[in-house]
């Protein structure tokens, strides 16, 4: 699973934002607060997004609007399982990560660790 590049980076996080169906031109309009962009720029990158698979599509009226296929959150678990088989050694990998944490973060993997053994039946 290849990570975003910058642009597409920051689509996604436009419509993972925006929490509903979005089309070219209210993407580029957000856009627009932060940076110079052209609409067919907008519609490229939102038309490759879709065509790899990140993005659902459907028609209103003339234009498309676009959501994304998962939330931002099923991405992140997507992108560290794809590090985890990609590391070598995913248990001495994991260790790594992990002694990298806050408490916080290890708490909440402490307590998802819990919730998936109960789910389990461990």
């Amino acid at each position: 699973m290849r990570a975003f590049g910058e642009l597409e980076a920051v689509i996604m996080e436009r419509l993972w934002s925006a929490g509903e169906w979005r089309t070219v031109r209210e993407v580029l309009t957000e856009l627009l607060q932060q940076r110079q962009i052209a609409y067919t720029t907008v519609m490229t990158v939102l038309d490759n997004l879709h065509k790899k698979g990140w993005l659902r599509r459907e028609s209103s009226g003339k234009a498309h609007r676009y959501t994304p296929v998962m939330t931002r959150e099923e991405y992140g678990a997507a992108q560290m399982r794809h590090a985890l088989d990609a590391s070598g050694d995913p248990a001495v990998a994991l260790l790594k990560f992990v002694n990298q944490m806050s408490p916080e973060e290890a708490a909440g993997l402490r307590a998802a660790l819990d919730a998936h053994e109960r789910r389990n039946g461990r």
